[in-house]
Order: structure tokens, then sequence, then C-alpha cells
């Protein structure tokens, strides 16, 4: 009798299992399955999109993707119509259950696994699409059941032009809950124990968040059994997590969710970020504080007086003091200090534009206004004048430089003043030594450490003037007054008029090739302007407003002109392309680097801009290098670079991956798909380079 019984019950049990087949329905003591779809109808060679819905009953959970500290993720096997395919599980946003010491990912109350699926474009009008689905999971509670059913769905097959219908709203309900793309910058900063993830915020947006967690795709690149330290701040959000059972190699990317709390006006809200990052291989982000990183600004800015750029305009600046050497040296100390505070206004202003962009979601980083085609225009055309009122075609008041009228007038501290944004402006598309570390650092920080770190950079870049300005011991060193000084100062306008030049070169790469005809030919209209101006200078009153009306207006309506002729959306002619047959590099794309590291290649990434002296001193002395070219060859060393000449997100998520906030960024690969990357000086010189690739440990330093 108890053998018939266990054949009833069997056969009852496969009776069950078979209309499960049968059914788009499946329920179990604790999970009620559902297959749904995103139409009521399909058509030949349309997506649609497939999901598996289950709801749970209080208390039990399933899990997601990584199930965390234990349980087994949901499994979908499909079995479709010839033709027909299947993408991976969409996986909505998870939450977390903890039993104990353990913390796991799950599903609670409902959820819907989604799939997109693809008709063959063959299928037949008139026929029906069926769709079966083999579903694994566990479900838990304080103990866990394994649990399978099978699920069936038939859609009709339509004509392209028939209606397909709206299908299940829970097809609606499942994308909602997929992880977006976070709006704000992301950043994963290697630890000694792990990584710091960073997620920056407008302030406030920062003030309603109540909890984040980030949860890992992959078991074991974290620490998955204890909680994420959490910083929240006017800046935003900072996690803490350690390395894990299967930590991740230099190169593997982190994967996963980042979910934040808001408390918002109609309650909690937790919204779910998809991140795949490199995390950043630099560590000067996580080894240097905040007085190291105020120590390198300051160096940084020190050397930054030696680049071509700020060097002519310092030099300017030397010769005001050698002219005045008679003026009361508390004059002299009061310049100084004009400049500085000409200076450090400057920076103040850049910090702020940098918050506030970031505020709002721009990945930028140093030199980021020169990724503007209108901001080059307007600075070649301020370089040019400068270099004309050097070579004496018109002056006003005590010069641009500040370098004509006596130090006790006003205008002498007013252009004191001018003189220290002017070299600002000209220092930004430069990149020094030191400057690297503390940027990167600056740029994770709240507002005030990063407005005082710009700050010390901008007192680097001041302080040799400061110095002789306030020290007369120095000023003692400097070269008695002479004809000599004008002359020096008109040989000044030079390098000013390359650097307009080079600006001309810039834009020419950012737009197409008649903004060189348009930014000439404003320089024209503006040399007409300046000596319309200083001609009718010291003439009748009305001659001399008639000549300062028309420099007026021939310099309104050239930048007005400048202003409608530039296109920031059209791409570089092919005149600004070196050609095939020249180079030894291809362009950088983060595909073409995975592709690479996974085959074990050496490479050698270079980030530069057009706009970056230090970048196109580096390729022309360093990379453009016979020896180097031959080393590259000779050892299969694929040369990728990338181009920030033009803003570019791809290129900015990589910089900061690796600590950097802009150009120049080199960085080595060994071959073999496991080596770590090695980061060369910001200045390099064929030395450098052949000694890393022959030798890949840490690369020696430049002196600047």
């Amino acid at each position: 009798m108890r053998y018939c019984r266990f054949l009833m019950g069997l056969l009852l049990l496969l009776e069950a299992r078979a209309s499960y087949a049968l059914s788009e329905h499946a329920t179990t003591e604790q999970v009620t399955a559902q297959l749904v779809a995103s139409v009521d109808a399909v058509y030949p060679g349309s997506d649609i999109y497939l999901g598996v819905h289950q709801k749970i009953i209080p208390h039990w959970h399933t899990y997601w993707l990584n199930p965390g500290g234990s349980g087994m993720a949901t499994s979908i096997r499909w079995t479709l119509p010839e033709g027909a395919s299947a993408g991976d599980i969409l996986w909505p946003t998870p939450g977390r259950t903890r039993l104990g010491t353990v913390i796991n990912y799950s599903y609670s109350d409902e959820v819907t696994l989604l799939n997109k699926i693809t008709i063959p474009a063959h299928a037949e009008i008139g026929s029906d699409f069926i769709a079966e689905a083999h579903v694994e999971w566990l479900v838990c509670k304080e103990e866990c059941i394994p649990q399978e059913v099978q699920l069936r769905l038939r859609l009709p097959i339509v004509g392209r032009d028939s209606a397909t219908g709206s299908g299940s709203p829970l097809i609606e309900q499942g994308l909602a809950r997929l992880p977006v793309a976070s709006p704000w910058p992301i950043g994963i900063l290697r630890t000694e124990t792990g990584f710091e993830l960073q997620l920056g915020l407008p302030q406030a947006q920062a003030g309603q968040i109540k909890d984040a967690w980030f949860y890992p795709a992959d078991w074991g690149a974290i620490v998955q059994n204890i909680d994420q330290a959490i910083t929240i701040d006017a800046s935003g959000i900072s996690l803490q997590l350690q390395h894990g059972e299967a930590p991740l190699n230099a190169d593997q990317v982190l994967r996963g969710v980042l979910v934040i709390t808001e408390q918002t006006a109609q309650g909690e809200v937790a919204t779910g970020f998809a991140i795949a990052q490199i995390p950043s291989g630099a560590q000067v982000q996580t080894t240097i504080g905040f007085l190291s990183a105020l120590l390198l600004a300051l160096a940084g800015g020190l050397i930054l007086n030696l680049m071509p750029c700020v060097f002519p305009v310092l030099s300017l600046k030397a010769l005001s003091l050698v002219s005045h050497a008679q003026t009361s040296s508390l004059q002299i100390r009061l310049q100084g200090w004009a400049y500085t505070a000409g200076v450090l206004a400057s920076f103040a202003l850049l910090a702020a534009a940098l918050v506030i962009l970031k505020a709002g979601g721009a990945e930028i980083g140093w030199g980021f206004q020169f990724q503007s085609p209108l901001f080059v225009l307007a600075m070649a055309y301020l370089m040019f004048l400068v270099g004309l009122n050097l070579s004496g075609v018109f002056i006003i008041g005590g010069g641009i430089a500040g370098a004509g009228s006596a130090l006790a007038a006003r205008s002498g501290y007013s252009g004191s003043f001018f003189t220290g944004v002017l070299a600002t402006l000209v220092a930004t598309p430069c990149t020094a030594p030191f400057m690297a570390a503390a940027l990167g650092y600056a740029l994770t920080q709240p507002t005030a450490k990063l407005f005082a770190i710009f700050l010390s950079l901008g007192f680097g870049l001041a302080l040799p003037y400061l110095l002789l300005a306030n020290w007369p011991r120095l000023q003692r060193w400097l070269p008695r007054p002479g004809l000599w000084m004008e002359r020096t100062k008109q040989a000044l306008a030079f390098p000013m008029y390359a650097a307009a030049a080079w600006l001309v070169w810039v834009l020419a790469q950012q737009v197409d090739t008649n903004a060189i005809l348009l930014a000439l030919g404003g320089m024209v209209a503006l040399a007409f302007a300046a000596w319309l101006y200083q001609t009718t200078r010291n003439t009748s009153t009305g001659t001399e407003r008639l000549g300062t009306g028309g420099a007026v207006a021939t310099a309104l309506l050239t930048l007005a002109i400048g202003y409608a002729g530039i296109d920031s959306n059209k791409t570089p002619g092919s005149t600004s392309e070196v050609a095939q047959t020249e180079r030894n590099w291809e362009s950088y794309s983060a595909e073409r680097l995975q592709q690479l590291r996974a085959e074990g290649k050496p490479l050698f990434l270079n980030f530069t801009a057009s706009w970056c002296i230090s970048c196109l001193v580096n390729e022309q002395v360093a990379l453009s290098h016979a020896d180097v070219k031959n080393a590259f060859k000779t050892a299969g060393i694929t040369y990728l670079k990338g181009d920030w000449t033009k803003r570019d997100p791809a290129i900015t998520a990589i910089l900061t991956q690796f600590g950097r906030s802009g150009v120049p960024l080199y960085v080595f690969y060994p071959a073999g798909s496991n080596s770590h990357p090695i980061e060369l000086p910001q200045i390099l010189t064929p030395d450098i380079v052949l000694t890393t690739l022959a030798s890949p440990q840490q690369p020696p330093t430049s002196n600047p």
C-alpha cells in the first residue's frame, strides 16, 4: 500500500511539473514565478524583453548576480525557436540582507529578471513564437531551499506594420530598477588595504544622502561581510573597501553597482549606479596627505616659472624692478604683493570654476579651458596684443605687462595685478613636475582643501617675483638700468608672438582649417586697431576720440566675428593629422587597451593635448627620437596616443584612474596580461624612455 501511495505521489508531482511546462506561471511554497513580455505580439527581426517575475513571500529572499557571503544566483536557461537569441540577464539593483556575520546581496518581495530576446528575421507571420525558460533559484530565510520551474510563453507573430501591444507592466517596472550611468564623476583609488570609491555630488544633493553601499559584481573582489566605511561631506561620498579573497590585478576592472539612498519629500529613494573602472594605479592619492599636497603644489608652481610660456612674463617683472631701482622699498614691496594678488585671485577663480563644473557632473581637469576653441582664440589674440605692446606698437598706461609706469602710481599696482592674471593664463596649458600629484589629490577633496591646494600652486608661481620685490639683497644682483632694457623688452615680444602662433595651430586641431584664416585675419584687424589707437594719441581731442572709438569698434568687431565663426562641433581637417605612413602610434581607445592587455602584449600610453606645451616638447625631444622609435619597433610595443585637445570623457576617466587631473600622462605596460603599469615622469628624455623599456621597474626621475 505504501508503495502504491509513493507511485501515486510521484505521478502527481510529474503531472504538476508537466503543467508548469505548459504555463507562464509556476508556484512554490515561497515564490510565485511568471514569464512576462514587453509586447503582446512580435514581428520578424524585432528585439523584445522577456522577464521572469518572482513574487517572494515576506521574510524570504532570492539572490543577485553576486550573492555575497553565501547563496546562489538565479539562473535562466532559454529554449527558443531556431534563429532566436537571448542576451545575458539584466540584473535589477539589489538590496542586502544580514544573518549574523554574513551579508548577502538579494531580492525581497518581488523582482523581475530581464533578458533581451531577438526574434529571427525568418519567423513566419501568422505562427507563434514560443519561449521556454528553465529557472533555478535558491530561496532563503534562516534555512535555504533550492527550487526550479519551467515556464512557457506563446506570442503571436504579426507583420511589421501591425500593432504589437504594450505587454506586461512588470517589464517597465523591471527596467526602472536597472542600474544607470552616474551623472556625477566616480573615481576608484587604490589604497594599501583595498580601494576608496568616490562619488562627487553637488552640495545640496550630498546633504540628502542617508546611505551608500557598493555591490561588487565579482565574488572576492572586496570583503563582503563587513560594513563599508562611509564618509559624506559637501563634496560627495567616499566608501572604503577592503581587498577580498580574490583581489583584482592591477589592470582588472572593478565592476558592480553603487546604491545610494536619498531622503526626499516622497520618502527614501534608492538609486543604483553601474560602475566598471580600472582602479587608479597611482598610489599618490592614498599615500600623500593634505600638507604634502600643499608642498607639492608650491614646488610645482615654482617650476611653472621656468616654462616657456611663463618665463617671459616673469622676465618683464624683473625688468620693471631694474627700471625702478631708485623707487622706495615700500612701493616695490607693494608691487610684488599686487602681482601675487593677481596670481592668487586667478587661481581662486580657476578653483571655483572647477568646483562648479564638477558639481554639475563635468569630467574636467587642469587646463580644461583650453578645450574650448573660443578660449583658445581669445588667448591667441591676447598673446598677440601683448607682443604688440612690448614691440611698442601701442602703449596703454603702464603697459599690459606693467613695465612702463612708475611703481608709485596706482596704474603700476593695477598693472602688476593684471600681469599676475596674465601669468596664470599662460601657465595653465603647462604641467610641471610635482603638480600632477597635488592636483590629482585636490580634485578628490572637499572644496576648502581644493582651494587651499590651488592657492598654494599660485603662491609658488608668484614666489620668485615676490622674493625679488621684498628682498633688497636679491635686487642688488640685478643689472643697472640702460638701453639694453628696452631692447630686452622688445625681444620678449617674440615669445608672445610665438605663443599666439602656437595657439592658432591648437585652434586648427579643435575646429577646421578655416580657423587659421579667421584667427590670422583677426590679428591683422587687432594690429590695425592698436596702430590707430597709438597714432591718434596726443593729437586734437576730436581726432583722439575718433581714433580710440575706431580702435575699440575694430576690436569688438573682431571678437564678434571670431565668436560667430568658430564652430566647435566641426572636426579637424585632414591637414591636422599626421600621415598614417609617418606615425608609429595608434589612436587610444579603451577597447584597444583591453584587447592588448588581454593578449599580454607590451604597450605604451601617451595622453597629450595640442595646447599642452610640456606634451609637445616631450614628443619632439623623447618620443619622436629615432632610438625610441626603434626600441618600440624592435620590442613589438604598441604605442597608443590619446588626444585630450578637445574634451573627451573617456580620456578624462583614465586620467582619473591614474590619479591625474590633466596631461601629460605616460604609462608603460610590459609584456604579460598580469603586468603592472609603470608611470613615467612628466618631463621625458630619450634615456628615461629607453631605460624604462629595457628595465621595466620604477622609471628614473627627471630633473626639471
